[in-house]
Order: structure tokens, then sequence, then C-alpha cells
């Protein structure tokens, strides 16, 4: 009997997947990945052999996805379409890395995945497999087998009595883990239509957020978001969880897009990130204050774009994208200090920044009676820095 290792979420599509699966005949081993997703996962295995399969999976992957794939993106400063904070995108090379090692273990010649023929997420797993094994096999059951609806699909579920989330009153698709939560589908494929209050899975609507702002300071070392108000973290997924919790109770995080697809399409999702999102701001404001002009720039013009479609287009373990992690790795040894945010009403505002690695000096910045700076040097500068113009300005000379 062919057998093979499903990526499970026990959601709709992987819930039936199973049962889809063995009707063709397989050996379905499921695998799950605590990455963060805050939901109860003692209950997978049984549903999972519910719906037909022969061994379940459950992993705590959680300080190993905020360190080896939070943290790298975090570093590049990456967002991919200068919004998105890559959170789904983030946990798929994760584990298509652990459905590669397990198929190994348990002999399994395929693995497979519930996503569709139009998402960005076939290509994440099975290019990243891929490049961990060229020889393993993939099924995507999503795109090749009869329902044409979720609808559909809930209807399949109930008749082999496959519990699920998702009815027909809320449909849904919603991915949730460490960094963030993604939503679409329902009234969501509407573009002009505005979020209904219940899509949002873990923000307080800022309407309803506190009156009073909460200030919230967080300490880097060497790139490493270490501490949050003086309280030290030995893992980072604690630190990321307790950040979630401190912003999305002020709405910060939410964001509202139409992006591009890798397969060509637009799709309107709406995520939450508030952690992220908080941590994003603050190693960007680090960032500028210890980093020269240049290397500042080059992140924020070059690497942050490039890393992001990388990421979201699914090269994680491209030999470009592990380049620019050796990159960010070496700059993130000047990010240290300290850097405190204002967080109102579903609002991030940098208030405050210090580090020993500073590149801001009074002395030099300031107007008043202890400025150092050179006035007169400022002179020869700009005859200097203007030259190319003034010579362009004397040879092209003409009246308008």
């Amino acid at each position: 009997m062919n057998r093979v290792i499903l990526a499970y979420s026990g959601g709709l599509d992987t819930s039936i997947i199973v049962r889809w699966l063995k009707e063709r005949g397989f050996e379905v081993i499921t695998y799950t990945a605590d990455v963060g997703q805050k939901e109860e996962l003692t209950e997978i295995p049984e549903k999972a052999r519910k719906a037909g399969a022969v061994e379940a999976i459950v992993e705590d992957v959680r300080e190993e996805f905020a360190k080896d794939f939070c943290l790298p993106t975090l570093r590049a400063m990456a967002l991919y379409e200068k919004k998105y904070p890559l959170t789904a995108s983030l946990s798929r090379p994760l584990i298509s890395k652990k459905l590669v090692e397990y198929a190994k273990k348990h002999g399994a010649d395929y693995i497979a995945h519930g996503s569709t023929g139009k998402g960005n997420d076939q290509v994440r797993f099975e290019v990243s497999a891929w490049a961990l094994n060229p020889d393993i096999e993939v099924l995507a059951p999503v795109r090749e087998w009869e329902f044409k609806s979720r609808e559909q699909e809930i209807e399949y579920a109930m008749k082999y009595n496959i519990p699920i989330k998702a009815t027909k009153e809320n449909p849904y698709s919603i991915d949730k883990n460490l960094w963030g939560v993604s939503i679409e589908c329902g009234v969501l494929e509407d573009p002009y239509q505005e979020p209904p209050k219940d899509a949002y899975q873990i923000t307080t609507d800022p309407q309803d957020a506190p009156n009073t702002p909460e200030y919230v300071n967080i300490t880097f070392k060497e790139g490493i978001p270490i501490a949050i108000n003086g309280k030290e973290y030995s893992f980072l997924y604690r630190l990321i969880e307790d950040l979630n919790d401190i912003a999305s109770r002020h709405g910060v995080g939410r964001i509202d897009m139409v992006e591009n697809r890798l397969v060509g399409i637009k799709s309107r999702e709406i995520y939450e990130a508030p952690g992220a999102m908080c941590l994003y701001k603050a190693y960007d404001d680090l960032a500028a204050i210890v980093l020269d002009k240049y290397t500042y720039q080059y992140i924020i013009n070059h690497v942050s774009n490039v890393y992001a479609n990388l990421v979201y287009e699914g090269l994680w373990f491209s030999p470009l994208k592990e380049s620019l992690d050796a990159f960010n790795k070496n700059i993130a040894k000047y990010i240290n200090g300290d850097v405190r945010l204002k967080l109102y009403k579903g609002n991030i505002e940098v208030v405050g920044r210090r580090s020993t690695n500073a590149l801001y000096i009074e002395e030099l910045s300031t107007y008043t009676e202890k400025d150092t700076f050179d006035h007169r040097a400022g002179a020869m500068f700009t005859k200097v820095y203007g030259l190319p113009l003034k010579v362009f300005g004397r040879v092209n000379r003409r009246t308008r």
C-alpha cells in the first residue's frame, strides 16, 4: 500500500483529504506542527484517526519556527509588497522540511498538502520539499478532486462524520501561527466589503481598544529581541507570544490588502500580526540609528523586497535567500539596544531608541552651544558636491 505523510491542520480541507486519500488506496500518516497557532492540538490525533489516518504526529516546533524562520525574516525587514509580514508563508518551508524528514523515517514515497491550484502554498510546500529531496512525490488532492466549493466539502465531511469547524454560515479560511493570522474567503472575497468584526481572530477592534496608550520597551541583542519592559526571555517564541498579547489588546497589526499571488491572480486577504509588526517597527528604527546610510538604505530598498519575494514565492531554501541570511546575520551584530513603542488604538509609534552602537552623536547634530560640527567645511562640501550640476548647467544653459 502506498504511504503518504499529510500536512494536517485539522481544518476543512485537510480533514476530508485524509478520507479522500484513503478511498484511493493510500495509507495516511498525518503531521501537525505546533507553530504557535494556540489551538488545542491534543484532539488532533483522535480527529485524524476518525477521518481514516493510521497514525497522527503532533510536534512542538515553536522555538524552531521563531528562531530559524521568523527571526531571519525580521532581520531582513521583509514585508511582501511593503505590507504583509509573511505569516503563513513562513510556516510552509518548516512544515515541508518536517514532511520530508518523516517521509524518510516512515518509508513513505509521498507527501501531501491541502493547498489549492491557485494558491501560493502549493508552490511553497512543493518547491521546499523538492529542494530538500528532489525525488519525493507530492500529492495535492484539492487540485484534482470533485468538490467545486467549500459548501460541497462541508457536506462531504458531514456525510462521513468528520468533525470540522467551518460551516456554511462561517466559511472563513483561517491560518494561525506565532507570527500572525491569515484570513480569507467568505464576504472577504469582495474587496470593497469592509471586513466584518467576526473576521478578525486575535486583535481588539481599535475603536474598542483602551483609551490610554501603552508603552512597550523592546530590547535587542545582535538583532535578536531578548526582553520586553526589562523582562528577559530564554525562548524567543515566548517573547513573541507575550508581545502578541500586549499589542492585540490595542488593535495593533491589522492588515487589509489586495496582493499579487504567485500564480498571477490578485487576492484579497486580511492579516493580524500584532507582535510581528511591533518587532518590525522596532528593528527598523534601531537599524536606522546604528547603521551607516548606505547599509541601511541598501537593506530597506533592496534586501527587504528581494527577501520578501523569495519567501512569498516559496524559495526559502534557495542559494540567494541563504546568502542574504548570511548578510543580514552579519549586520545584526550591530543591532543592539532598546526601542520604546507607544501602542494606541491600532497604531504603533516609536517614541524612543538608544544603543551603544548608535551613530547619532549629539555634539554633531545639536544646534546648541554644544555644537562641534565644522560649519565652514560645509561651504567646500557643497561646492564639490554641486560641481556636476554646475558644469551641466553651464554647458547646457538655455533660455526658457
